[in-house]
């Protein structure tokens, strides 16, 4: 049995100190991020410095009754944080010695800083004792009786009253984060196999409509981070947060999660979950379901039924798209990410032809591939088009198809009606999918719907306070050429990603919107370095010179495209507002005319907000090309 510990509110050991009042552990001064069970651990174990603490100790002084955990795997978790936070190792420890199979042992000295004792209570007198009758008459049964009944009803009452305490007490989850999961693997290498699973976790959660689910980019930052679940909670605005760890062994893998009510850090779940890797996609719905159980959300039939039909996938085409996945979310941007994306989905399609999510990748893929000027938007669209018809006959209940269906709507078909239909459709079945709700705010600033589409872009920024939703911040306030909150916005992405080139090309659009055109050549030359020559950052700052009357230096960029362009897709749209920037109206409109016909992705995008051609807009040939584009309105 444990012994009683002492009164101590500070336990030091080398630099650090467990601040036992607080709650907190400290290293020289700086408060480490050790919070819930693992920080109950380790005062526990210091409490009782060199001597043994059995499982079962830990686990009735940690793990209290009515907690539901996995206890083994909680257990193994709160020690490995513990051990994580201080430097140690299982291996060589300076500080936890594990015994096997019975506990574990503080080795490390250990000073106590005493507190005063509280000053003792005197006890209360003890009551006289009332002397036993020497007979019951039956006046007095009946009394008993009536006294007994009267008190077993009070106790009831009193327990009943307890348990509503107690249920009152359980902290209501209306919003969640899912922090990037540990890799217990021990392999470095399996990084991206962690990320993936913590990306898919947050996926199937968003899919829970009175759940609000934060994006994967807002919580990503987080990783390896040392704050406290209180500030984290705080700073996302969120109730719930899951942690949790990823252990990949083989064709196994086990995920273990926590379910903490931020705010106050306090522990509400525990569950550890195991399957072959080929069984992963039902693994990581089981996850979702049980912590959707947990803070009680109401789950339709149909997701029900969705989330018990996941199908076994291979695991090496499971495993080619998660690196596809993961090349896709962090550079998509670039054109060699895109392209390494793009390969790993098509290897996870040979590897498995009935993996509806590999072909949704592949298609978000070639989409930006297209997007960006790296293949031809014709090539883009038949083959992303292809893989979707895929991913549609396969699972055709998946909110990311959805939304690049509307995208490839928007930016290739103009099927306006399709586009808006295809996002509703992504939002109804993920209401928490943060592409979707991004694509939407977009969708509705370039329509000019101004109230509905900064309603949409409020909630995009309140899933996700990461680049992505800035990139949409930036977006919206470009279609509806509010030039003056472009250049705020531009600003303060800048402040958080200096060297995204985006930021400094939309930035630049803001500074020429309101006048400023030395500032937006300033920051178009930046984009263009950034970039490595993005051709719509070189086209920008094209027009910016033509502007300030140094027409050779646009002169020179639009005959290096044209050189360019025999041997490298060019936008024939950017070609053609390097002749509006230069005055030649006529060449201009042949070279939209040949963005009309190939169905540029460049004029989907900027034929309502592009500066470049604002001298176009006053001709009748630019109202005859908005008409059949189906934008007359």
């Amino acid at each position: 049995m444990l012994a009683a510990a002492p009164a101590s509110r500070l336990l030091r050991f080398d630099n650090f100190e467990l601040d036992l009042r607080a709650g907190e552990l400290r290293k020289s001064g700086v408060k480490l991020r050790l919070q819930g069970q693992p920080i109950q651990v380790l005062a526990v174990l210091l409490n009782c410095a060199g001597e043994l603490v059995t499982r079962e100790e830990l686990r009735a002084q940690v793990w209290t009754a009515e907690t539901f955990v996995d206890f083994d795997h909680s257990l193994h978790n709160a020690i490995a944080r513990i051990r994580e936070t201080l430097g140690d190792s299982a291996e060589a420890p300076r500080y936890i010695e594990t015994l096997p199979r019975r506990g574990y042992r503080f080795i490390g000295t250990v000073e106590r800083v005493e507190t005063p004792e509280p000053a003792p209570v005197a006890p209360a007198e003890e009551a006289a004792t009332p002397p036993a009758p020497s007979a019951k008459s039956k006046s007095g049964i009946v009394s008993s009786s009536i006294l007994f009944i009267v008190v077993a009803l009070a106790a009831l009452t009193a327990v009943i009253a307890t348990v509503r305490r107690g249920a009152a007490s359980v902290p209501v989850v209306r919003s969640i984060a899912v922090l990037p999961m540990d890799n217990f693997s021990g392999d470095p290498s399996q990084e991206y196999f962690v990320d993936g699973m913590t990306d898919q976790l947050i996926t199937d959660l968003a899919q829970f409509g009175s759940l609000r689910v934060i994006s994967r980019t807002s919580v990503m930052r987080y990783k390896g981070t040392k704050k406290g679940l209180p500030e984290i909670a705080r700073e996302l605005n969120v109730d719930g947060i899951i942690e949790g760890s990823v252990t990949r062994s083989g064709q196994r893998v086990r995920i273990t999660a926590q379910l903490l009510y931020g705010p106050t850090d306090k522990h509400l779940w525990a569950q550890s979950y195991e399957r072959d890797l080929g069984d992963v996609l039902a693994l990581q719905n089981e996850v979702a379901q049980a912590i959707a159980q947990q803070v009680r959300v109401q789950v339709t039939p149909q997701l029900q039924a969705r989330l018990r039909s996941a199908r076994p996938v291979n695991p090496e085409a499971y495993e080619a798209y998660l690196r596809g996945r993961f090349f896709l979310s962090n550079q998509f941007t670039m054109a060699q990410p895109l392209n390494e994306a793009k390969t790993f989905f098509e290897e996870a399609i040979r590897k498995d032809p009935g993996f509806a999510l590999a072909y949704s990748g592949l298609a978000d893929s070639y989409l930006y591939l297209a997007i960006f000027r790296q293949v031809s938007p014709e090539l883009a669209h038949e083959r992303a088009e292809e893989a979707l018809r895929h991913a549609s006959a396969l699972d055709d209940n998946i909110g990311e198809i959805h939304d690049t269906l509307a995208v490839l709507s928007w930016r290739y078909s103009w099927d306006w009606d399709g586009v808006e239909r295809e996002l509703n459709q992504a939002i109804a079945l993920a209401p928490s999918y943060i592409c979707a709700n991004e694509d939407r705010a977009e969708y509705l600033a370039f329509r000019g719907r101004r109230s509905e589409a900064e309603a949409e872009l409020a909630k995009s920024m309140d899933l996700d306070s990461s680049a992505s939703s800035g990139l949409t911040e930036l977006g919206v306030y470009y279609q509806l050429r509010d030039f003056d909150r472009l250049v705020e916005a531009g600003r303060r992405r800048i402040a958080v990603n200096p060297n995204e080139w985006l930021e400094h090309f939309y930035l630049g659009v803001g500074y020429e919107g309101t006048g400023k055109r030395l500032e937006a050549i300033s920051e178009y030359q930046k984009a263009v370095e950034l970039s490595g020559g993005d051709q719509d950052a070189t086209a920008a700052l094209a027009h910016a010179y033509a502007g300030i009357g140094k027409r050779a230096e646009t002169q020179k960029i639009l005959r290096d495209l044209e050189e360019k362009s025999k041997s490298a897709y060019v936008s024939p749209y950017l070609t053609a507002t390097l002749y509006a920037s230069l005055g030649d109206k006529d060449r201009a409109f042949q070279w939209m005319e040949k963005a009309y016909v190939e169905k540029s992705l460049e004029l989907s995008w900027n034929i309502k907000a592009d500066l470049r051609i604002e001298n176009l807009r006053s001709d009748p040939r630019y109202h005859n090309l908005l008409r059949r584009v189906g934008l007359d309105d």
